[in-house]
């Protein structure tokens, strides 16, 4: 968990949680709904972006050299890491209708051990800093997939759920339904934290990655990930120039749902206009940010900014 302890932004007090700090200073209506929409199947609001990738490949072409195994996936994954140092709020999540503030960047990923109908499906949770490049986070990404990648492996994920598997039927609910309430109240386990897809920052498939078009993906009730982000596959699309004339451009479709509980509707739109931007001018990545914006909502002074 000593991963968590790197986000030192505030001191930790009654009401927070190990993976979040307690958000206070909120509009009355955001500390009210939670309560009126408690689930986030009830919440879910959805985003599509498309963007234009020519640029990015050539800025891919250019570095794969000094930054290899540059993907266009990493260019995204980059992307959203940046966009939550600049856009705080996209980070929050809600558990037991109170709004926590996540103390931690991680991303959810599901892969495939191997490209096969039968092939083992898992999931990597790569953690990062506000602060990371473009180089730390191809760096980080590679590490935890190459921990997991091979056929017959087992993360901490696969271990706990192949135990699960094994109980009964009725001792396997009681379990859940114990975890589910420690979780709420915010002790459970960091075993089942770390092993867990669901407490993220973000999950992410990129079903380009199969030639396939990106979909709208609920958010799961168990857990606090508050953003489900899926990459499409290549395209191509006419636009018209200034001057009347006509150009094919690649694009990728990247689809959003997010909880709408955590923020309004003008931050999000706010939110994806500043990840276009980000993705039109990839060479901002290279750097770290030149300012990390903290939560404020948190209403606590900060201690190391």
């Amino acid at each position: 968990m000593d991963k968590l302890n790197k986000l030192k932004y505030y001191r930790w007090s009654l009401g927070d949680r190990y993976d979040g700090w307690r958000v206070r200073k909120v509009d009355p209506l955001f500390s009210v709904v939670p309560f009126i929409l408690p689930k986030r199947v009830d919440s879910e609001v959805f985003f599509e972006v498309k963007i234009p990738i020519d640029t990015v490949e050539d800025f891919i072409r250019k570095h794969k050299e000094d930054i290899p195994n540059l993907s266009l996936m990493h260019v995204v994954m980059a992307s959203l890491v940046r966009l939550i140092s600049q856009r705080p709020y996209i980070n929050r999540f809600i558990v037991w209708n109170k709004i926590f503030a996540r103390n931690h960047v991680s991303f959810s990923i599901a892969i495939k051990r191997s490209m096969t109908d039968e092939g083992e499906e898992t999931v990597v949770k790569p953690y990062f800093l506000p602060t990371d490049t473009l180089q730390d986070i191809v760096r980080k990404t590679k590490l935890e997939l190459e921990n997991n990648q091979q056929v017959g492996q087992e993360n901490s994920s696969d271990s706990i759920s192949k135990i699960m598997g094994y109980l009964p039927d009725i001792l396997l609910r009681s379990v859940i339904f114990f975890i589910k309430l420690l979780d709420k109240i915010g002790i459970m386990p960091k075993l089942f934290f770390e092993a867990s897809p669901f407490h993220t920052s973000l999950f992410l498939t990129n079903l380009g990655s199969i030639g396939i078009e990106s979909i709208y993906h609920h958010l799961y009730e168990f857990g606090t990930c508050s953003m489900f982000a899926s990459m499409g596959k290549k395209t191509k699309k006419n636009v018209v120039n200034n001057d009347g004339t006509i150009k094919s451009v690649r694009t990728i479709t990247l689809k959003f749902v997010l909880d709408e509980r955590i923020c309004d509707g003008f931050y999000y739109a706010s939110t994806m206009r500043m990840l276009e931007k980000i993705l039109n001018n990839p060479s901002v990545l290279l750097l770290p940010p030149e300012q990390v914006i903290v939560d404020d909502g948190v209403g606590k002074k900060r201690i190391d900014i």
